[in-house]
Order: C-alpha cells, then structure tokens, then sequence
C-alpha cells in the first residue's frame, strides 16, 4: 500500500471514530424524562417517632462554599431530626441534574478533612431496608476532641445506588451507552455519638423509618428501593 493511500486510509478511519463518539455522545437528561426532583417536598418533616428540629443547636457540616455547592448541585436539603427517646440525627441530601466529569459529587471522606475532621475509619458497608440491601460506606470522624461524628452515606446514579469509586463510572458508562446523562444523588446521615455503632445503628432506623414513609417513586429516587 502506497504511503497516500494509507494516510488516506488512516484520515478515513479517523473521520469514522470521531463521527462515532459524536452520535454516542450523551445527549438525554434523565432528570428531564420524569417527574421533577424537590427534596424540600419529597422528604417529610415528621414521620414515625422523628420530627424536624426547627431550631437545631447541632450544625450540619456542609463543607463546600456556597458558591461551590450552587455550580455543583441543582439542590441540597439539610435538616436535623429528634425522636421520641431524645436521638438527634443529621440528615443531608445533595442532587445533581447533570454526573459528567465536570460537575460530579463530592464525598464526604474528601469535604469532611477540609473542614479539619480527621477521617479514623472508612469501610464498606450495605443497609438491608425491606430485604433490599443499599451499598453504603460508614465513616466515623473527629473534630478537635469533642466533635465525634460518625456517618452513614450512599450515592445514587440515576435511580441505580452505589459504593462510589469504579462502581459509579460503571454505572455512567451504562446510561451513557443509551446516549443518557444521569443526574446523582448523595444521601448522609450523622450523629454526634461517642458511642459508634449505637450511632450506625440509630442511623440504620432513622433510613428504615424514612423508607416506610416516602411515596414509591421517592424510596426509588434517594434509596433505590423498588
């Protein structure tokens, strides 16, 4: 093959691969093909024995300006609720319309260090809800001496949870060979506990009775329960 014919060969073949990546690329929002995201009013404020703090003496850690969180996040939800027996939990909700590369989720085990918390343990864990099991990762921090926080979160792909990592670029890779741009979710919950797994615990019922009270389509969108 002469030298032109295979610079000719090789621009063809270019030519293909790009025209391929442009009829592949993502170009459908699934925050656009269904109901309207609004946490404010998906998430109750009272259900079973919790109720919202309205004046809540425990902060929230939302680590990021606001300005960060306005160019990461179509909306974020923060509330603390009290139950019966006085357990106060955190509960912490980040949404994305869009998870391509340049606009994706911020893990807490990043944030929380960036605030000054220390990060003494990390490990994998699953929340089974109703014999449906959610992949969550248990974190338990510090702040200073007096500031012992551990935390449960999940993150969600579309209507699809997972561990985060390569399990979340799977997961875009999948929508994304349906020409599908999927919006994300992180879902976090913490206490201000001594006590570790009491406070995994009393965050593992906070998650139950929150599933029992949201309508399908929302234990869907946040949890992944079907």
């Amino acid at each position: 093959m002469s030298l032109i014919l295979r610079n000719i060969l090789l621009l063809v073949l270019m030519l293909a691969a790009a025209g391929v990546a442009v009829a592949m690329r993502p170009t459908f929002k699934i925050a656009d093909q269904g109901p309207k995201v609004d946490l404010e009013s998906m998430i109750p404020q009272t259900f079973g024995e919790w109720h919202e703090e309205k004046q809540a003496t425990t902060q929230i850690i939302d680590p990021l300006q606001k300005e960060m969180l306005e160019k990461l996040y179509t909306q974020t939800l923060s509330r603390t609720y009290l139950d019966a027996k006085g357990n106060k939990v955190m509960l912490s909700i980040a949404y994305g319309e869009d998870q391509r590369d340049a606009v994706q989720l911020h893990y807490p085990e990043v944030c929380y260090p960036a605030q000054g918390f220390q990060i003494l343990s990390n490990r994998k864990s699953v929340l089974d809800i109703r014999g449906q099991q959610i992949p969550v990762r248990l974190l338990e921090t510090l702040l200073g001496q007096q500031r012992h926080e551990p935390l449960t979160y999940w993150t969600m792909i579309g209507n699809q949870p997972v561990f985060g990592g390569i399990d979340k670029k799977l997961a875009e890779m999948h929508f994304g060979l349906q020409r599908q741009i999927p919006d994300g979710l992180l879902f976090r919950v913490s206490s201000i506990d001594q006590n570790t797994e009491q406070a995994f615990a009393i965050q593992k019922q906070f998650v139950e009775n929150l599933a029992e009270a949201l309508e399908p389509a929302t234990q869907l969108r946040v949890m992944g329960l079907k």
